[in-house]
């Protein structure tokens, strides 16, 4: 068993076994950049490359300021999907906010002059650092108030003295950030060897600091560069040494290096989608994988992974934070498909939509009276190919990681108790007691079992404090088709002649 040296409870996915060819919660980190810079004293937030956690919309514009500019702020997006979303809010999450102001940030400080009016100001910016504004000759507090509008995108400064209000043109200056400096591997980032956490590296304090597991990993806006999603797969396997989470991701609509809606050649049709995630290798059975986007009726755009995240969150509140069910033929709030501004496609319906889905591609299409997601598979599914069972739904490999994390967090406090028989016994009964439970839900099929084999635990291993156990379950398939036969019969001619 123990190959390596092992101190902790840890949890694998063992070989598929197929008769044919608690975590308490589901908890989902989005990464990204924020507009923290329109937050005053944004350093005591400590919202930069480390997770903070957001509770609702007031919540987040408090801490990260929200903006309407997804494209340069891509974890506005997340904070719109889950708090004000006319499907209905789920919450909380946790996003990892790569842009520092101290950093990323224009050489040169602007320079404007300003017109006040009956001691008043305002203009419109986004990209300001709000701290470093400033007004010749004047002091903040003193002379005047310093304010920002999020419904109007706005800097506005007031008099501090009604008795003597400021007046006619004056020069301010401040410092502006800039996101061109951001790049691919500042999503991804890493750990230095002083302990300095950046990007992905940053995950990692999620469970150091606050104690949660990640079990949902996204980054909209980014996951669609190659070199993004395959950090994502990395960042989501054996967080800390022992969690696993599922990754979101997108495939771009042009074929091009940086944010989606650049320039370059276009991902617009189902077949150009298909060929595209072959070719750049988004096929991991750990992730899940999008195309198109989608619009909704105030024409904001939304990548469809941030919408399955917001999905299998809800899915999952919904049956006790047990992920038991996907997020297809769920209802997001876009109106239509979304294939970039310069597209002439007019979109596809269910029955085009299902190339997408027998190749491993979740899709968004009208259906049943509303927009909703369209695919319950995991990026490695193909038809017709040959496929690891556990890989063909994205319920699979999420339950699989469920009891996984579930052990662990549950055991963890037991390391280096003493081993006895009785704990062994009680590990037993405990994780059959609620593999029962989840088959009694409908979560799992048949019987699931664990075992503590001895051709498993070698006296080697034993002798190191090395145990294992082994746990077969089935996972309950979601109703992918449903089919029914109609035959025409002449019997019912009989009625017009009545009984004899």
């Amino acid at each position: 068993m123990a190959n390596t040296y092992l101190y902790g409870a840890y949890g694998h996915l063992g070989e598929t076994v197929a008769q044919s060819a608690v975590q308490a919660g589901t908890t989902p980190v989005y990464v990204g950049t924020a507009p923290i810079n329109l937050v005053r004293n944004y350093k005591d937030v400590k919202g930069i490359n480390s997770p903070l956690k957001l509770n609702n919309l007031v919540d987040a514009q408090g801490k990260l300021g929200i903006s309407p500019d997804w494209d340069c702020f891509t974890l506005c997006e997340a904070m719109t999907a889950h708090f004000n979303n006319p499907v209905g809010n789920i919450g909380p999450i946790y996003v990892i906010n790569v842009l520092d102001p101290d950093v990323h940030k224009k050489s040169e400080q602007t320079t404007a002059s300003l017109t006040f009016v009956n001691g008043r100001a305002e203009f419109v910016s986004d990209t300001i650092i709000l701290d470093t504004f400033a007004i010749s000759d004047k002091a903040e507090g003193t002379d005047y108030n310093l304010d920002y509008n999020y419904a109007k995108n706005s800097v506005v400064i007031t008099s501090a003295n009604p008795d003597d209000p400021l007046t006619g043109s004056l020069n301010v200056t401040y410092n502006e950030i800039d996101t061109s400096t951001i790049t691919a591997a500042t999503i991804v980032g890493g750990i230095t060897a002083g302990g300095e956490y950046s990007g992905l590296g940053a995950l990692k304090l999620l469970y150091q600091e606050q104690y949660q597991v990640c079990n949902l990993l996204a980054a909209p806006g980014w996951s669609h560069e190659p070199v993004v999603y395959n950090a994502l797969i990395t960042a989501a396997q054996k967080i800390n040494g022992h969690w696993d989470a599922f990754v979101l991701a997108d495939i771009p609509l042009v074929e091009t290096v940086g944010r989606t809606r650049g320039s370059g050649t276009p991902v617009d049709t189902i077949q150009k989608a298909i060929d595209w995630k072959k070719a750049h290798g988004y096929t991991n059975e750990r992730s899940k994988v999008f195309w198109p986007q989608t619009m909704d009726n105030a024409g904001q755009v939304f990548h469809l992974s941030t919408l399955g995240v917001v999905e299998l969150m809800r899915a999952d509140y919904s049956h006790d934070s047990v992920p038991m069910e996907t997020c297809g033929n769920k209802e997001v709030q876009g109106i239509k498909q979304y294939f970039g501004a310069e597209s002439k496609n007019r979109g596809f319906d269910q029955q085009a939509a299902n190339d997408l889905t027998s190749n491993g591609i979740t899709t968004v299409i009208a259906w049943g009276g509303n927009w909703v997601l369209w695919g319950d598979h995991t990026a490695a599914y193909t038809y017709g190919a040959d496929v690891d069972p556990r890989a063909i739904f994205d319920v699979n490999i999420r339950m699989l990681f469920h009891i996984t994390n579930s052990f662990q967090r549950e055991w963890s406090p037991k390391i280096d108790k003493p081993m006895t028989l009785q704990l062994k016994e009680r590990i037993l009964n405990r994780e059959q007691e609620k593999l029962d439970a989840l088959v009694a839900r409908g979560a799992l099929l048949g019987e699931p079992t664990i075992l503590f084999l001895e051709s498993a635990n070698s006296t080697t291993d034993i002798m190191n404090g090395d145990f294992r156990w082994d746990i077969a379950a089935t996972p309950t398939p979601p109703l992918k088709s449903a089919t029914v036969y109609v035959a025409y019969t002449d019997a019912g001619f009989s009625t017009y002649f009545g009984e004899d």
